[in-house]
């Protein structure tokens, strides 16, 4: 993949057929926008779910039109949410999309117990950045589902990630694991966990890729910058994959890529029976057919496994 990060995602979801979505709640004009564009790109078979008299409310005051496209009415964007998992649950989609209702609306249906979209694996979300000072694409994980989590957590975390990026043709992801200094120190619990993870993945408790941790942010990005603190890192300046720490940092991080270093950004939550695109509501329509793209790669991948 070159630094163009986005642009290349959409070429290689081009060569696939539509996969089928279900869209919950767009109900506003970017979030429509980005499921009808998505759909003209042949990128997705969309359904949209809302409470119909909304939907063509935002449809004609945008200048949109959903003329041929599948819509199920629904009284509100909690019953959206709830209607999209099922049909995901029942195989007639095989992606969901968030439109205008909140992430942990749609979030809470796909996790339910009884009739959600589980699976044995943790659930995480990954950021696919294109950054114009990086010179090759930037996976930023998890920025947006888990607050703080544990070892284990982070061990899902990362397999996630780098199955992920298999799916895109990345063989061997090198994974920096983040934390305030490179050193381990009994007193930071990151660079405890960075630590566990990378003898985690010698012993293959994580395949696929290659992790080194803890390191700081500079030395993940700038092979120079390990250089001068004296690391030898198979990773460092190479990095494929940033692990954060929690989601805080990683929401930050993300975010001032974004606004302050130009960056342009997908989204993606894995680790469910079907990908989620699952946008900021700040995000153009741009970020969300790059998203979508993702799901469509994903959604074909298991469809051949």
């Amino acid at each position: 993949m070159t630094s163009d990060a986005l642009s290349l995602l959409l070429e290689l979801a081009r060569a696939l057929p539509a996969v089928r979505m279900a869209v919950a709640h767009p109900c506003d004009a970017e979030s429509l926008r980005g499921a009808l564009d998505a759909r003209e790109q042949g990128l997705i078979d969309p359904i949209l779910i809302a409470p119909l008299a909304k939907l063509q409310a935002v449809a004609e005051a945008s200048g949109q039109s959903l003329q041929g496209v599948h819509c199920i009415d629904v009284p509100h964007s909690h019953a959206a949410a709830e209607q999209a998992v099922q049909l995901a649950r029942s195989g007639q989609v095989n992606a969901l999309m968030k439109g205008s209702l909140h992430s942990d609306e749609l979030l809470h249906a796909a996790l339910s117990s009884a009739g959600g979209l589980r699976t044995e694996r943790r659930v995480s979300h990954v950021f696919a950045m294109e950054v114009p000072a990086y010179p090759k694409p930037l996976f930023i994980t998890d920025a947006a589902v888990n607050i703080e989590p544990d070892l284990l957590a982070k061990r899902d975390i990362v397999q996630n990630a780098i199955d992920l990026l298999h799916a895109l043709g990345i063989s061997e992801p090198k994974v920096a694991i983040l934390a305030a200094v490179e050193t381990v120190n009994p007193a930071m619990r990151a660079t405890i966990d960075a630590a566990a993870l990378c003898k985690m993945a010698d012993r293959g408790q994580i395949s696929g890729g290659m992790l080194d941790g803890p390191l700081a942010f500079d030395n993940a990005i700038s092979a120079d910058a390990a250089r001068s603190k004296g690391i030898r890192s198979p990773v460092a300046g190479l990095t494929d994959i940033l692990l954060v720490p929690d989601l805080e940092a990683g929401n930050m991080l993300a975010k001032q890529l974004q606004y302050l270093a130009g960056a342009r950004a997908a989204g993606i939550v894995l680790g469910l029976k079907v990908p989620i695109v699952l946008t900021s509501r700040a995000d153009n329509a741009e970020a969300r057919m790059a998203s979508c793209a993702i799901a469509k790669i994903l959604a074909a991948r298991r469809v051949v496994a």
